[in-house]
């Protein structure tokens, strides 16, 4: 049987299905569908993760015990195991980061209760960092308002 990371990014009507298999150190997959999606391709590496959503690169490294790095153009923190915490984006027009696992299941918020996007995982036998991390990446690649860089 295949182990998968699968569930929804927002709600019934405007959000994403996200469906990652996970093989080995590997993760691979999809967020959104065939028409309007973006494949993910992630590695787990001694070092942190790196990858590919759609044609953005994903680079994180574990430091001092968060997980920092860059999903396409945002910076990214997080922190935790099975709750776990951080920020996509810059300050004032970042989106807060919030996740919980019980047991096989992850429940957790990408953004304000108004503006952001809720989202469940399966997470097979993933720990809650990864489906964290794939929810944060599906959410940088299928909403518009997430990828955009703010000039300085």
């Amino acid at each position: 049987m295949e182990d998968l990371i699968k569930g929804r990014l927002g709600g019934a009507a405007d959000g994403y299905s996200v469906r990652c298999a996970i093989d080995g150190d590997r993760i691979t997959g999809r967020a959104g569908g065939k028409l309007h999606g973006k494949d993910i391709e992630l590695e787990i590496t001694e070092r942190g993760v790196q990858g590919t959503v759609g044609d953005e690169p994903v680079r994180i490294e574990l430091e001092e015990g968060e997980l920092r790095g860059n999903v396409g153009s945002q910076r990214l923190v997080l922190r935790g195991v099975d709750r776990v915490t951080g920020f996509l984006g810059e300050p004032i027009v970042g989106w807060n980061v919030v996740a919980q696992q019980q047991g096989d299941k992850l429940q957790g918020q990408l953004g304000s209760t108004v503006l952001g996007r809720p989202f469940e995982l399966s997470l097979g036998t993933a720990p809650g960092w990864v489906g964290t991390l794939v929810a944060v990446v599906a959410f940088y690649a299928l909403e518009p308002r997430a990828s955009v860089s703010v000039g300085r």
